[in-house]
C-alpha cells in the first residue's frame, strides 16, 4: 500500500515556505510602520519611528503566522482526503 508513515506534520518545504512568509511579512510590516511614522513626523522622531517599526513588524508577522497556519492545516486536510480516496480506490479495485 503506502510506505509513508502517518504524520500530522506538513512537509519540510511547506514549513520552510510558511516560516519565510512570516519573516517577509514582519519585514514588510516594519518598513510600513517606519514609513507611516516618518511621513507624519517633522522633528527628531527616533523613538516614534522605532515604535512604529516594532508595532508594524509584530502586527504583520502575527497576521502572516495565522495565514501560514491556516494554509498548512488546509494542506494537511487535502493530503488526508487524497489518502482516503486512494485507499478507497485501492480497496475497490483489488
Amino acid at each position: 500500500m503506502n510506505d509513508r508513515p502517518l504524520s500530522a506534520l506538513p512537509s519540510r518545504g511547506a514549513r520552510i515556505v510558511a516560516f519565510s512568509s512570516v519573516l517577509i511579512g514582519g519585514l514588510a510590516g516594519g518598513a510600513i510602520g517606519y514609513a507611516l511614522v516618518d511621513v507624519q513626523c517633522s522633528t527628531d522622531c527616533t523613538v516614534a519611528s522605532g515604535a512604529g517599526m516594532f508595532v508594524g513588524s509584530v502586527g504583520f508577522a502575527l497576521g502572516m503566522s495565522v495565514v501560514a497556519v491556516l494554509g498548512l492545516r488546509a494542506m494537511g486536510e487535502w493530503r488526508e482526503r487524497g489518502d482516503a480516496i486512494a485507499r478507497h480506490t485501492d480497496a475497490s479495485g483489488s
